[in-house]
């Protein structure tokens, strides 16, 4: 097939992008290169992309509504998966009019591309596990109440979920959400934890552990998101609507995937770990776990990969990607 994958500079987008073109799709990848974190990383990621002939990148803004056109016109995709948006619930806390340039407007640009496009495409996007806010039900399902978004990154994503059913329903779209659960591996966001306590325990600095540990998250490896992606991409049979979780359905304790992090670094317990315990942070929730029973049903996704095997093959990657053997 000929997929337009937006964010294909960014984390998810690229593992996406790669499995996609090892099975022998035709890829135009839609990214900014913006500065939000280490533009080399991102950069590196399209270098790996480009090898192969049949990916293309376009350095395109999605609020750049006449580029986006041209994209669409050109390339002319079977399946768009619109993955690009402005990440991070603690950076929207400063930083709103960024959330609204890229997460509403751009996403909007998409839907009306999608719309006037020759052929319409089917819409594949990323919604968040972050609508569900602060309820304390567990684990989260797909028809829970998600009404009471507590930072707007949350509220966006939930946005975007209501504009892609107004046009599921006006215009005959096809548009599938994801609410993904803590994505972490290989070639992961260094703004995300699994890097960030990397890096201070390579640097002998002290980690920050918000409230105070008692953290628990639906930590999700990156191979097992990208099955899920594929299996909806590869579906005939999914609705013209619909919104899935996308997780490991585990909640699994912050305090156990720092201590196989420390492992990985050649620190011998957590003991040894230096911690900065911190209340928790605005906009932040003390546990996620996602209920991945409706995915399940629709397309058999099945995750296989707990932190104890994932979080492992991150740091390895880590350690490669500090040598500069991706660098170059």
């Amino acid at each position: 097939m000929k997929i337009l994958v937006t964010g294909t500079a960014g984390f998810i987008g690229f593992n996406l992008a790669s499995r996609l073109l090892r099975e022998g799709d035709e890829i135009c990848g839609v990214d900014n290169f913006n500065d939000y974190y280490d533009v080399s990383l991102k950069e590196a990621r399209n270098r790996q992309l480009e090898k192969n002939a049949a990916f293309r990148v376009r350095r395109v803004d999605l609020a750049d509504m006449e580029a986006l056109k041209k994209v669409f016109g050109e390339f002319e995709p079977d399946v768009v998966v619109n993955l690009a948006a402005q990440a991070g619930v603690r950076y929207s806390i400063d930083h709103p009019e960024v959330y609204m340039e890229s997460n509403m407007v751009g996403f909007l640009n998409i839907l009306e591309c999608c719309r006037h496009a020759k052929k319409m495409p089917r819409l594949l996007y990323a919604s968040s596990s972050s609508v569900y806010g602060g309820i304390k039900e567990m684990p989260f399902r797909e028809d829970m109440c998600v009404d009471t978004p507590i930072s707007l990154y949350a509220a966006s994503k939930k946005s975007n979920e209501l504009m892609a059913h107004c046009y599921t329903h006006l215009y005959g779209m096809q548009t599938i959400g994801f609410r993904f659960f803590t994505v972490y591996g290989p070639w992961g966001r260094p703004d995300m934890a699994a890097w960030l306590f990397a890096d201070a325990m390579a640097e002998g600095r002290a980690i920050k552990v918000f409230n105070y540990g008692n953290m628990y998250r639906d930590f999700t490896y990156i191979d097992d998101i990208v099955d899920g992606l594929v299996r909806c991409i590869r579906s005939t049979t999914l609705p013209a609507y619909d919104v899935f979780n996308i997780g490991n359905h585990r909640s699994e304790r912050l305090l156990d995937m720092i201590e196989i992090i420390a492992h990985e670094m050649g620190i011998a317990s957590l003991d040894d770990v230096k911690m900065e315990m911190l209340p928790m942070q605005d906009g932040d929730v003390p546990k996620s776990f996602a209920s991945v029973e409706k995915l399940n049903k629709a397309v058999g996704y099945e995750p296989t990969t707990p932190i104890s095997v994932g979080m492992p093959k991150f740091v390895a990657w880590y350690k490669d990607w500090k040598a500069g053997k991706f660098t170059v």
